[in-house]
């Protein structure tokens, strides 16, 4: 099964988009179609033995749609399009509002005793005056031919839009002012009364000018990843024969060795071979530091370089590097639909017709009932032009736009938003879903600890652990410790000889070294010119060595009751101290876990660590609840059995041996990591090591799905509020008659607004 992403243009409302859907999945070897509105994108998952790509792309097309081809410069052709599209859109604008201005001053100062020319008077000279004002009105038409052509054409397929049913109303208004206009030259002056030009002319203006703020606000919640795309340099420079070559980025070849000057920008991921640098990867992780790089670490392209100089080996290129990876995960995500946008799409599909029908049949109801009398007309109106102004004004205040956009712009804000952090939502799905968590099942290695042992704890014979003034004698068991344990690969032992660096000291010369397999090691170390025997290990190397430690045993059970691991240290077969460690929290555990805390949501951590240890760590990070002695294998039953309970979980782990757990879970999320397991694995993906981002993650997810509700039920009450009232049921209450001119109004700032509210996701300072 292929996966495949259309650019599609032509698409003015969500009855486009449905269209598109519903013809799609009917083709044979279609196994999933969604078009996304706002992205102007089709994601399309096809069998290619049973469907051609050029099959799916001539189908669309047939529609009277374009797809448009995919390029390598395509966020160039992209902004180049939208720019393309917003000048044309300004053109027709301003040509519009220059005509419609002066055709609503003509219609309308006769009316409210505005100064007027003589020359013009409709009393006077009524034939002159529909001549200028039908003269005025071509230049508006032309400027909203779009509406036009779309618009009938669409009708003829049997699947009409928006453009149709603005098509439709302005074509009434300005073909029952073309009849009069026609009855004028006959000799009926009176039908002078009966001109609408100016109203099909405002309403293509307003539709123009609504149509122009939409496509410059739809431009803004694409930002993201058009910031992202335009992150790769284009230009590399490699060493080919001895010499340097400068070539496109999209040509280094895996294996290549790139030469990185200082300040420039890095083309693609590869390993250091030479040289030297600090490295901001900020776009990566949003960490603002630099990050030191030597021979042997790993860097990625579109990362900056700082000052120094080193050249590398190109590892990863093309749609394989690190920022490929990312731009494809957001490009996907803004692609998708919701599941809350379902009910918008099928209203959507049906939209149109039903609103072409409200508006034939409150305009005939209404012409029966005003020429039998029935209806009392108090707007100086005909029968027949009363029930115009009710058809046009129906047609024209409906809005399908706002339906298809409600849901779509928040998505493509929000996870673009999110990118700029570093927060990776896989699908829409996983947005929607992080705002519906309730169980937050986090791993402890690596998650919600830092993953390796660190030394805590220094206690030497007859001392107590924070004696400030025995600060040497615990350097000098350190040392001697570390020096012997330092060629041992025991997590402890590693531990301890990193407690040694940190602290400046030196390993010391160690002879007659003896690894005990179980127990611990001994050795001899020369320190002021004399030579100690040293015993580490644990309580059965001790007894086995016959050295008395019991006045170390209170502190070792204290130790275990922590949940720390610890050895014993004997110099010259006497017990010298116990150094212990363990797996410390990171220092934003204990706040990630309360923000999340805060929001309703149940925390559990789950580890294969042994209960006391469990218990240890789950009270310093503020967690009540805890599974421990869990093998990998198990994590994903443990899972189950929370969803079970009929709890939506989400799992937090590290995306490689966690990903049984975060396949299963609701929404895995990976953090730390941006491996393709955690990628291919988990729902978000969390490129920094910062827990604080898990919290971030479903802080986003619940005001997304806060905007989207708000708009689906701005853009449902909009549509449920304004037809009924364009279809004068405000009227038969003593209201006013809606006038098409605001009903146009109202449609365009409908979608506008749709827009901005989305937009509103744009501006968190700090989504923590």
């Amino acid at each position: 099964m292929d996966k495949v992403q259309i650019k599609i243009g032509g698409m003015g409302c969500a009855a486009c988009s449905a269209k598109i859907e519903k013809t799609l999945r009917s083709l044979e070897g279609i196994k999933s179609a969604d078009v996304n509105l706002a992205a102007e994108k089709a994601v399309v998952a096809f069998n290619p033995d049973v469907v051609q790509f050029q099959v799916i792309k001539e189908a669309i097309i047939k529609l009277g749609y374009q797809v448009i081809e995919e390029s390598e410069n395509q966020v160039d052709d992209d902004v180049l399009r939208k720019d393309k599209e917003i000048k044309i859109l300004k053109i027709r604008f301003i040509i519009s509002a220059s005509f419609s201005a002066p055709l609503l001053y003509i219609a309308m100062a006769p009316m409210i005793s505005l100064p007027f020319p003589s020359s013009l008077s409709p009393m006077q000279f009524p034939l002159l005056y529909a001549i200028v004002q039908a003269a005025l009105v071509v230049p508006v038409i032309a400027a909203g031919f779009r509406f036009y052509t779309v618009g009938f054409k669409n009708i003829f397929h049997l699947s009409p839009n928006m453009d149709s049913l603005i098509a439709i109303g302005t074509s009434s208004a300005a073909g029952f002012s073309l009849f009069n206009l026609i009855q004028i030259i006959i000799g009926n002056h009176m039908a002078v009364e009966s001109l609408y030009f100016e109203t099909a002319a405002v309403i293509i203006t307003l539709i123009l000018l609504g149509k122009l703020l939409e496509a410059k606000s739809k431009g803004r919640t694409g930002e993201a990843i058009k910031k992202l795309i335009g992150l790769t340099p284009r230009t590399a420079v490699i060493i080919e024969d001895n010499k340097e070559k400068e070539i496109p980025a999209e040509k280094v070849k895996l294996k290549n060795i790139v030469i990185i000057r200082p300040g420039a920008r890095i083309p693609v991921d590869g390993i250091i071979t030479t040289g030297n640098s600090a490295v901001d990867e900020s776009m990566l992780t949003g960490e603002s530091l630099p990050v030191e790089k030597k021979a042997g670490d790993t860097v990625y392209g579109g990362t900056i370089n700082g000052n120094g100089y080193f050249s590398f080996r190109a590892e990863k290129t093309g749609a394989n590097t690190m920022l490929a990876q990312i731009i494809k995960l957001v490009e996907e995500a803004q692609g998708s639909k919701a599941p809350i946008a379902k009910l918008a799409d099928i209203v959507s599909g049906y939209f149109v017709p039903i609103v072409f029908s409200i508006a034939l049949l409150a305009g005939i109801i209404w012409f029966a009932a005003a020429s039998s009398g029935l209806a009392n007309l108090n707007e100086g109106k005909s029968a027949l032009e009363f029930s115009l102004t009710i058809f046009i004004s129906v047609l024209v205040i409906a809005c399908p736009c706002a339906l298809g956009l409600a849901t779509p712009v928040a998505v493509i804000t929000a996870t673009g938003r999110g990118a700029q952090d570093g927060i990776l939502f896989k699908n829409a799905l996983a947005l929607e879903t992080a705002a519906k968590i309730q169980t937050l099942v986090f791993d402890k290695t690596g998650t919600i600890t830092e993953g390796k042992l660190s030394v805590t704890d220094i206690i030497t014979v007859n001392k107590k652990n924070n004696d400030d003034d025995n600060a040497d004698a615990k350097n000098i068991l350190l040392q001697l410790v570390a020096s012997a344990e330092k060629n041992s690969e025991h997590p402890l032992a590693l531990a301890i000889a990193r407690e040694c660096e940190k602290r400046g000291l030196e390993f010391l010369p160690i002879t007659d070294f003896k690894a005990i397999p179980g127990f611990g090691i001994e050795a001899s170390a020369s320190f002021s010119d004399q030579t100690i025997s040293i015993i580490a290990g644990n309580s059965k190397l001790m007894d086995e060595k016959q050295i008395n430690y019991s006045e170390l045993k209170t502190e070792a059970k204290r130790l275990s009751a922590e949940g720390k691991t610890y050895m014993y240290a004997a110099m010259g077969f006497k017990i010298a101290g116990i150094i212990a460690a363990s797996d410390t929290i990171k220092k934003n555990s204990k706040a990630a876990v309360n923000k999340i805390r805060k929001m309703g949501i149940d925390v559990i951590m789950i580890t294969g660590d042994n209960r006391h240890t469990a218990a240890a760590i789950a009270k310093e990070a503020g967690i009540d609840k805890f599974i421990s002695e869990v093998i990998p294998e198990d994590k994903s039953f443990e899972i189950k059995k929370l969803q079970a309970q009929g709890r939506k979980t989400a799992m937090v782990g590290d995306g490689i041996n966690d990903a049984p757990a975060l396949a299963q879970a609701d929404i895995g999320i990976a953090i730390g990591s941006g491996t393709d397991v955690a990628i291919e694995t988990a729902d978000i993906v969390l490129m920094r090591n910062e827990i604080l981002d898990v919290p971030a993650a479903v802080n986003l997810g619940k005001r997304s799905l806060r905007i989207i509700k708000q708009n689906l039920f701005w853009a449902f009450g909009y549509n449920v509020l304004g037809i009924p009232i364009a279809a004068g049921v405000l009227y038969l209450a003593g209201g006013p008659l809606l006038n098409p001119v605001f009903a146009a109004a109202a449609m365009s700032l409908s979608s506008v607004s749709v827009i901005l509210n989305a937009l509103r996701l744009k501006r968190i300072s700090a989504i923590y």
